[in-house]
């Protein structure tokens, strides 16, 4: 009669099986991602009594985000504007701008998006809820975001990547920002545009 073979499971075994486990619990676990500052645009825009648009940008910005891929989920997150380094190509509105009439940069140099939510609309979009510190005043804000793209960078750091692109729009009145809304010289009403590159973090555990 032939015996049936018998299968022990050795210490070695059980050992690799240990670190295989723990290999796929980090691969699906939550990442952080850096925003690559060298990758990142946000422009706003405002109108100017009546005529036409005025258009700028924040030129230093630095922030970071925990998403977990396999769920979906955005745990946490934060952007952080520099309100002094305000951009319009004119020198003498970006005093203005930084002065005490709109940003006011000299008592509030940080302008923070902090996340407080996210909400899946579509294969690649959602709604990121979160409050917006400005001139000491925090108000919820939405941002419509969509992943451009998730893959590992084909240049350079040659890290995994995300790519995004978002818009908002809100009333710089609701932090106290009220400067030129009655004569109607400059417009209530700010669109938000941004688009960055994020770079996930290899060492995140």
């Amino acid at each position: 009669m032939k015996q049936s073979k018998q299968f022990f499971l050795t210490p070695a075994f059980l050992a690799c099986f240990s670190l295989a486990s723990i290999v796929n619990v980090a691969n699906a676990a939550p990442a952080n991602f850096e925003v690559d500052d060298e990758h990142f645009s946000m422009v706003f825009e405002i109108m100017h009594i009546g005529y036409a648009p005025v258009m700028g940008m924040f030129r230093t910005v630095e922030g970071e985000f925990v998403y977990d891929e396999e769920t979906r989920e955005l745990i946490s997150g934060k952007l952080v504007f520099k309100s002094k380094s305000v951009f319009t190509n004119h020198e003498k509105r970006d005093d203005h701008l930084t002065g005490k009439d709109f940003l006011n940069s000299g008592k509030y140099p940080d302008i923070t998006f902090t996340v407080t939510g996210f909400e899946t609309t579509g294969e690649s979009s959602g709604i990121v809820t979160g409050d917006l510190n400005m001139l000491g005043q925090t108000k919820p804000v939405e941002l419509d975001v969509t992943l451009n793209k998730a893959a590992e960078y084909p240049i350079g750091h040659e890290e995994y990547t995300l790519g995004i692109s978002a818009e908002t729009t809100l009333k710089r009145s609701e932090w106290g920002m009220t400067y030129g809304l009655d004569p109607a010289l400059v417009g209530d009403e700010v669109n938000l545009r941004f688009g960055f590159e994020a770079v996930k973090d290899s060492g995140w555990f």
